[in-house]
């Protein structure tokens, strides 16, 4: 799981048509802190009640409270006595009358208000929670074989039953790409937790070593047009190795980029132009290649390095870039899995490398060893058991090869492919009737749809109001081939 991100956790999408803020905001009332029938303390002063809570900051949202927390955690949930670390939490608060959305991306939390697509369905609440060992989510000293999803999901249950009792009404998880994994693994281990699940994008990488699904992804997403250009690129790049890497080199000393995690400059090369044709279908449309080069073997040099650059970055494989996600290479190379895939365009003579492990982007002083059986478990489980799940995915996006599947234990859940769609897939992406049913869904499961939805799914649309700033989603720009 990797990308050019550069720079931003953001998770998902491509929300459709926008409308002003202002007028967005100035439909919604006020939020309060009230169950509709009988005055309550102050929302804050109930946050802070709860033991183990407490205040950073609480930043102001019209029609909303929004509160930046701290909660205090057990290392171990199951050695709570071997030490505790603070984790971060906010809570977009609406009115305790409401559903809660309980959100998380998989990395870490966003400290201004957003509000993911099932919270505007809803009109809710939403609590958003930053994944263990992220900073500054990260117990210290970091013993990182706390770091599991077993771990992760007993965090969002302590989190769950320490704000049950004062948002009482339906809950709703979800997540984008590993925050659809994330919400996948809690349902998993606290399948009474919530009411219902919205995961999006979310890898589901049931055997680690079989990754021929993404190679018949590649070798059919888009147009042959398409393909061919990226393709070019991408061998370009390698072909031209030499030049360019002392452009990288020179790159590299101007911005004090060192490569002692992955090993050299050949191999932070290497990886960042082996993710290129990834990158761009994990985050662009079929429409931007009309940004890629046509003719790579005629390309000057700024034209690769700045195609190469723009999509999967430069700057990633570098010590620097690499170091946030330490937890999530962790992760990968310990439980979640990661892709492999062939280049059959590009003569063998020129890949020294190929697809590096998760073992070369974390410092060797963390040790790592593969649990096979956790995401088989995980997987299974879903098939057998999946109650109130909706599982949503983009048809261009290389980590829709390996979906999630139900099997005929699951009880009204559902997989659903957005057409044309990358990684920013999304509800509000899929076909007309599939869009409404879901949106049903959603509304039903959080205990809000009205009877005429109730009568006639068609009908259901999102209960608030778009708000360009509140719900501007961006596609999830993680590093490329990290989901």
């Amino acid at each position: 799981m990797r990308k050019a991100l550069r720079w931003l956790l953001a998770l998902t999408v491509l929300i459709g048509t926008l409308s002003t803020a202002s007028a967005a905001t100035a439909a919604e009332p006020e939020a309060t802190g009230t169950t509709g029938t009988t005055a309550a303390a102050d929302i804050k002063e109930q946050l802070l009640s709860i033991p183990g809570m407490s205040l950073i900051e609480e930043k102001p949202y019209t029609g909303y409270r929004f509160f930046v927390l701290n909660y205090t955690q057990p290392v171990d949930h199951r050695n709570p006595s071997k030490g505790t670390f603070q984790q971060r939490i906010t809570v977009l608060h609406k009115d305790v009358s409401r559903p809660t959305v309980f959100y998380t991306g998989g990395y870490n939390v966003s400290t201004n208000p957003g509000r993911r697509e099932p919270t505007q369905i809803v009109d809710g609440n939403q609590v958003s929670m930053e994944y263990r060992f992220f900073t500054p989510s990260r117990p210290d000293p970091a013993d990182w074989t706390k770091l599991d999803i077993w771990q992760a999901a007993s965090d969002q249950h302590r989190i769950f039953k320490a704000l049950k009792p004062i948002y009482t009404k339906k809950w709703i998880s979800t997540g984008g790409s590993k925050g659809g994994m994330t919400a996948t693994y809690f349902e998993r281990f606290y399948p009474k937790d919530m009411d219902g699940v919205v995961a999006y994008v979310a890898p589901n990488d049931v055997v680690n070593k079989e990754d021929s699904a993404y190679d018949r992804f590649f070798a059919t997403v888009g147009t042959k047009e398409c393909r061919d250009r990226l393709n070019g690129v991408q061998r370009e790049a390698l072909v031209r190795r030499e030049p360019l890497e002392k452009r990288y080199a020179a790159y590299a000393a101007e911005n004090g980029f060192t490569f002692d995690t992955i090993g050299s400059l050949d191999k932070a090369y290497e990886a960042t132009v082996l993710d290129y044709v990834w990158g761009f279908w994990q985050y662009s449309l079929l429409s931007d290649c009309d940004s890629i080069p046509a003719d790579a073997k005629n390309a000057t040099d700024d034209d690769i390095w700045t195609s190469i650059d723009t999509i999967a970055g430069f700057s990633f494989y570098t010590d620097q870039g690499l170091e946030p996600y330490t937890p999530y290479f962790y992760q990968a190379g310990t439980q979640l899995g990661a892709p492999t895939i062939v280049f059959p365009h590009i003569e063998k003579k020129y890949i020294r490398y190929g697809y590096l492990p998760p073992r070369y982007f974390v410092p060797r002083d963390i040790s790592m060893k593969f649990q096979p059986y956790a995401m088989r478990d995980v997987d299974t489980w879903v098939k057998h058991n999946a109650r109130h799940m909706l599982y949503v995915y983009g048809e261009n996006d290389p980590w829709g090869a390996e979906p999630f599947r139900l099997g005929k234990g699951a009880k009204d859940s559902y997989v659903f492919t957005a057409p044309g769609l990358n990684h920013g897939a999304n509800v509000a992406g899929l076909v007309p009737d599939q869009k409404a049913f879901a949106t049903a869904r959603i509304l039903e499961w959080a205990g809000v749809a009205s009877a005429t939805v109730q009568a006639d799914p068609s009908t259901a649309k999102p209960l608030a109001k778009f708000d360009a700033k509140l719900d501007k989603r961006d596609v999830e720009r993680e590093p490329t081939l990290r989901p």
